[in-house]
């Protein structure tokens, strides 16, 4: 079978997703545009195809996450995980396959991602994106609530998220946003995100009852530039300094309190679940800043979860945590290029009533290969689990990490 011939039936069996199929036939049956004219390259989103005029695009890549921990992998969450038996674990993390591009006009654009080893489709989205100022998306993604959480697990500073992901996240979820940048001049330029979506989580088609859940962010670019959701390390060594301030909301009501990439659940000690159980209530204010090979993230959370089946009683919950990534041989010559140190600190208070805090304190090291394509992680976190009656130290964890995209 000819290198052509490979790369029709590649484009079509992936097209389908946007609807690309009767145009590739099209394409191939065309005397003037045939697959010789498509472009095929290899860049930042993997394989590359470009049809002739860029009417259509399509890019694929895999990612596979090698990690190993030690006593355990997952995060504390009460008294008794400190005390439960742990063993060291090495495990393919995550493995995916993401594929997108555009269909028709460069300004709509599809993807989707694909969970392999859990079976689990995670993204499907299609972007209407014509204007700057305002564009529109349809599908399944994660919100925009949380930097943290929105920016991929396989571009995180440390081997994963902090110990306030679990709780104040709400993850992926299905239904239709605006969203764009409003770029005055100079320090007057926002972005913004507005969504509606039904608040049942990651492949949740219908609601559990009328409500739905409502989003908004609304953030302030300080210095004239959106640094995105691409990563938290500074790569680029920004050699003008970036920063942005935001400010999120959202609130739904629905049986869950919590979610994850397997959609809705449940925190400690809300094990009911019935329809339309639980009004949440969640407020994020977060920062980011980078420069010459300094970067600088934080967030602040606060929710409230109101039992509308139980005369509502209302539990409220905090956490924040601050995080910091420098390349040091901006400052030391001796320090290897490729090598970043980054340090976090995270408070989690699950009841504002008790006087119960989960600590975390995490120190890692990154070399990049190739930037976060691939990357080798290690991280060593201590945390700290106090209660009014006990107080824990020093419970340790060590990870190593392997992302690989290609």
């Amino acid at each position: 079978m000819g290198t052509q011939r490979i790369i029709y039936h590649i484009l079509a069996f992936l097209g389908v997703f946007a609807g690309l199929s009767q145009p590739l036939m099209a394409q191939k049956l065309s005397s003037n545009d045939t697959l010789t004219k498509w472009q095929v390259d290899y860049g930042k989103k993997g394989i590359e195809f470009i049809a002739p005029h860029n009417d259509f695009s399509l890019h694929i890549q895999s990612r596979l996450q090698f990690r190993f921990a030690t006593p355990g992998d997952n995060n504390p969450l009460t008294y008794n995980d400190f005390h439960d038996e742990k063993n060291s674990v090495f495990k393919i993390n995550r493995s995916r396959l993401k594929v997108g591009g555009h269909a028709y006009k460069p300004w709509l654009k599809y993807y989707w991602e694909y969970e392999l080893g859990q079976g689990n489709l995670l993204d499907f989205r299609i972007m209407i994106e014509r204007w700057k100022w305002l564009n529109i998306k349809i599908g399944q993604w994660k919100l925009e609530f949380t930097r943290e959480r929105r920016i991929s697990s396989g571009a995180q500073q440390l081997v994963d998220r902090s110990i306030l992901n679990r709780s104040f996240t709400v993850d992926r979820q299905q239904g239709i946003e605006l969203y764009g940048r409003l770029a005055g001049r100079g320090s007057a330029d926002f972005s913004y995100w507005a969504a509606v979506v039904t608040g049942s989580g990651r492949s949740a088609t219908e609601n559990d009852d009328k409500n739905l859940m409502y989003f908004g962010r609304l953030q302030w670019n300080v210095l004239g530039d959106d640094l995105g959701f691409s990563g938290g390390s500074d790569l680029q060594l920004h050699q003008t300094p970036e920063a942005i301030l935001a400010v999120s909301a959202v609130t739904n009501r629905s049986p869950f309190t919590r979610f994850s990439s397997s959609g809705g659940g449940f925190l400690a000690g809300f094990e009911e679940q019935e329809p339309g159980q639980y009004r949440i209530n969640q407020t994020n204010v977060e920062t980011a800043f980078k420069y010459q090979g300094f970067s600088w993230q934080s967030e602040i959370h606060r929710k409230e979860i109101i039992d509308k089946l139980n005369a509502n009683a209302t539990t409220a919950l905090s956490g924040y945590y601050v995080q910091a990534g420098y390349f040091a041989n901006q400052a030391l010559s001796w320090w290897p290029k490729p090598l970043e140190v980054a340090v976090r600190y995270a408070s989690f208070k699950p009841n504002l009533n008790q006087d119960t805090e989960l600590d975390e304190s995490s120190l890692a090291f990154n070399w990049f290969f190739k930037g976060h394509r691939n990357k080798l992680t290690a991280e060593i976190s201590s945390f700290d689990y106090e209660t009014p009656t006990e107080q824990l130290k020093n419970e340790l964890r060590f990870r190593v990490q392997w992302d690989i995209s290609f």
